[in-house]
């Protein structure tokens, strides 16, 4: 582990409560940069890049085409299916490329600009956060805007995680904590969180396994210093549950983000508590939206595996062809109905950040596809993906995991709603905002 604004090693005490060890993680942040340079230089500025590298690693960035895959030790981008969560979907000493349709980026999609978003609220909430923590509990906490750290997410239980988890806060750190959300989620958005959390907690008490399965073991860290001019951002981990938050100005990137739950419904306390049903019902409408023929093009299979996301976890550099339907082929009352998929994720975000985001989307709808797999009925067990220049959107109903037990299913059985796992991703190198701090370092004077 690093400290917050060096490369060197910064002293731990010994961690407490349900905060995991971190081995694993470092030893994976040591094996991203003993294979190569951290990032590719484009459009000549491999200064710009240079820059970004410098408190990860002392190699200097080679200058390569701005939509080529770098040569990175394991060639180009590739991996399989990213839902389980794991590093083995893709190799971790992988650069950053971002999801493409065939290895190669599209240029020009992600500008430096005006959003007019409001970011004052989170940064001020942010930077009341920090203030609030220990020494010790920064220094595991804070990194660099460019620092690994992002891309080391998982929505796997186990997972090893840096940062400082719930567990391990103060009453007044936990609410800190909570109003950093609040400051970037959407009502939706922090009830969603909450519910995910809760029902971790109450399906581990239901199979006598709360120190795997709680509501305390989700982590925040802070990516760089919260500032109105510099990039910077934060990341919130845990299981089914990742937000990574990247700011820049009075422009927001919110992804990737992992919304999930196993299961999707349970009794807490006398009251059903659901989550996740957003998505699942915006995508049945839409299926159920198109005639006949237009499910021919759209539906791969009407057999649903047990796991079918792709670019889940460790799976930031996915190539995926356009497949299914494409927008063009809607009326515009399902291009309404696509768009639904889309909001039930940017509408967890404030009402300004989801409103540009959905701009982007609205402005490639006819360069949209859509491809599905399982059934079309209220009860169906299915896997969508929408699929932009701009947008990555999965939901992918699962087989019962390790909560199976929590609703009297069978572990391994077949897939069901009761188990959910959806992310949204930007693709052309856009995750965690990276193609805007690629321009920020290129044309910013003070970078230069």
């Amino acid at each position: 582990m690093t400290g917050p604004h060096t490369g060197e090693p910064a002293a731990r005490e010994p961690q407490t409560g349900r905060q995991a060890h971190a081995s694993r993680r470092n030893f994976m942040r040591k094996v991203f940069f003993a294979g190569g340079a951290t990032a590719v230089a484009t459009m000549g500025g491999a200064g710009a890049w240079a820059a970004l590298a410098a408190d990860e690693t002392d190699a200097t960035a080679a200058a390569t085409p701005s939509g080529t895959a770098t040569g990175a030790p394991t060639g180009a981008p590739s991996g399989g299916p990213g839902g389980a969560g794991g590093p083995g979907n893709q190799s971790i000493t992988e650069d950053f490329f971002g999801l493409t349709t065939d290895g190669k980026r599209i240029d020009d999609l992600f500008t430096v600009h005006s959003e007019g978003v409001t970011t004052a609220p989170v940064i001020a909430a942010a930077n009341a956060f920090l203030a609030q923590l220990s020494d010790t509990q920064k220094s595991s906490t804070q990194f660099t805007v460019h620092s690994t750290e992002w891309r080391l997410w998982s929505n796997v239980d186990a997972y090893d995680r840096q940062g400082v988890s719930i567990a391990d806060l103060s009453d007044e750190q936990q609410a800190l904590g909570k109003a950093l959300l609040k400051s970037a989620l959407s009502a939706d958005g922090l009830e969603t969180t909450e519910k995910i959390r809760r029902i971790n907690q109450a399906a581990g008490e239901a199979i006598d396994n709360t120190d795997s399965f709680n509501e305390e073991a989700f982590y925040y860290t802070v990516l760089g210093t919260p500032s109105a001019t510099e990039p910077w951002g934060f990341q919130f981990d845990g299981h089914h549950l990742v937000i990574n938050y990247f700011v820049l100005g009075d422009q927001v990137v919110m992804s990737p983000c992992f919304w999930g739950s196993e299961p999707t419904e349970i009794e807490i306390d006398g009251t059903t508590v659901s989550v996740c049903k957003e998505e699942v019902t915006a995508s049945l409408a839409f299926i159920n939206s198109l005639t006949e023929e237009q499910r021919t093009v759209a539906v791969e299979s009407t057999a649903k595996s047990n796991e079918s996301m792709k670019a889940g976890a460790f799976a930031d550099n996915t190539v995926q062809e356009y497949t299914g339907i494409r927008g063009s082929a809607l009326t515009a009352a399902q291009k309404r109905k696509l768009l639904g998929i889309v909001e039930a994720f940017t509408g967890r975000a404030k009402a300004d950040v989801a409103k540009a985001r959905l701009a982007e989307v609205r402005a490639h709808l006819n360069d949209t596809h859509v491809t599905w797999a399982g059934g079309i009925e209220d009860d169906s067990a299915f896997y969508v993906r929408v699929h932009s220049p701009v947008v990555w959107v999965e939901v992918d109903c699962q087989a019962p995991g390790p909560l199976a037990g929590a609703y009297g299913a069978s572990q391994g059985s077949g897939a069901t709603q009761m188990h959910v796992h959806s992310v949204i991703r930007t693709p052309n190198g856009n995750d965690y905002g990276k193609e805007l701090l690629r321009q920020h370092y290129l044309t910013s004077p003070h970078h230069r």
